[in-house]
């Protein structure tokens, strides 16, 4: 009997050891795929590095063709939408700005579509999951990939989505941060820079953001939140979000894998506030492992403590300051409820 229960046991372990090499390996591959395409030798996608950050996590259970296909049915719906609707606006971008619009309309507002039967379809908007929005319990409640196969997302698949849209007709958006936050900055003619916030379908202006958003002014001046991030920094945050996903996959992790996501995030990123929290919490842990095994007074302990804290220091004196969830959870309700409070009515968009 004891023999069996030794057999068992061996089984066992081989079979998490094969599943743990079975899923790093997509993730290797998701890391030498985006780290090709930050070093130069491969185009700047930043729809495939969203795909393989996400894919890596689910196994590649996902065909590519599959997803990119859903994306150019949203594009193209967005270029129809464009062509038949007249976006009000007197300026020379008015080009750039409609594919703006056209991207917000079909992100945000439910779409009639003639049908070649001469019958009317309804494209119905995509809407705020406010279960889980972490991704706590389940992490790809956060992918592209669940929002566009649920129409259903957070303030980190609605912002990427409207990234990858409007890639597709040629008109880049930039996404920034804000604390535990993204969203989008464009710029037009008519209003210079203006905000576009897909949790609410409205425009929030910069100063609503600083106040009700836990931003210090430090914290904008050393471009920690509400900088524009065009697409090669892009990438470089799907690297934190292969490193995010990575930890949630395999919680026992060693920490050098997702270390080497936020270094090379870091590299094409400096002060990407994700790369450093995720890096700073990273050697927290190792910090921690290291105190069981060898005690706080081993030098490896004390080199690892001094390493994290370094890190910890740099964070604080770029203005970070933590917003509790609890509290961002209240900023979302507020953003939904009470968008008369700090909208940009300068903003040019289609008529409903």
């Amino acid at each position: 009997m004891r023999k069996i229960s030794f057999t068992l046991l061996f089984y066992c372990i081989s079979c998490i050891c094969i599943y743990a090499q079975s899923g790093s390996k997509y993730y290797d591959n998701a890391y030498q795929n985006i780290a090709e395409m930050l070093e130069g030798t491969q185009k700047n996608d930043f729809k495939k590095a969203v795909f393989l950050t996400e894919n890596a996590f689910l196994d590649n259970e996902i065909e590519y063709e599959v997803f990119n296909q859903r994306v150019l049915f949203l594009a193209d719906l967005s270029a129809r939408f464009m062509m038949a609707n007249a976006l009000e606006y007197p300026e020379k971008d008015i080009a750039k700005v409609a594919k703006y619009g056209s991207v917000f309309k079909i992100l945000t507002d439910t779409i009639k579509v003639a049908l070649d039967s001469g019958n009317l379809a309804y494209h119905s908007p995509f809407g705020y999951d406010f279960n889980d929005f972490f991704g706590d319990t389940d992490w790809s409640k956060t992918f592209v990939t669940k929002l566009l196969a649920t129409k259903t997302g957070n303030c980190h698949s609605l912002p990427y989505l409207y990234k990858i849209l409007c890639d597709e007709l040629g008109a880049e958006a930039h996404l920034a941060l804000a604390p535990n936050h993204l969203y989008i900055k464009h710029h037009s003619k008519k209003t210079g820079w203006y905000n576009t916030e897909l949790t609410s379908a409205t425009f929030p202006i910069d100063a609503w953001l600083m106040v009700s958003g836990y931003i210090s002014l430090e914290a904008v001046q050393n471009a920690l939140y509400m900088d524009t991030i065009g697409t090669h920094r892009a990438v470089a945050l799907c690297v934190v979000d292969l490193g995010q996903g990575y930890t949630k996959k395999f919680p026992e992790n060693d920490g050098s894998f997702v270390l080497q996501c936020c270094e090379l995030a870091l590299q094409h990123f400096p002060n990407c506030v994700n790369a450093l929290l995720l890096q700073g919490e990273t050697l927290l842990s190792q910090y921690k492992k290291l105190v069981q095994t060898k005690g706080k007074d081993d030098p490896s302990t004390k080199a690892k403590f001094a390493q994290m804290n370094q890190v910890y220091k740099q964070i604080h004196s770029l203005g970070y300051r933590q917003m509790p969830k609890n509290m961002y959870a209240n900023w979302l309700l507020d953003l939904k409820e009470n968008k008369d409070k700090y909208v940009n009515k300068k903003v040019a968009v289609f008529k409903k």
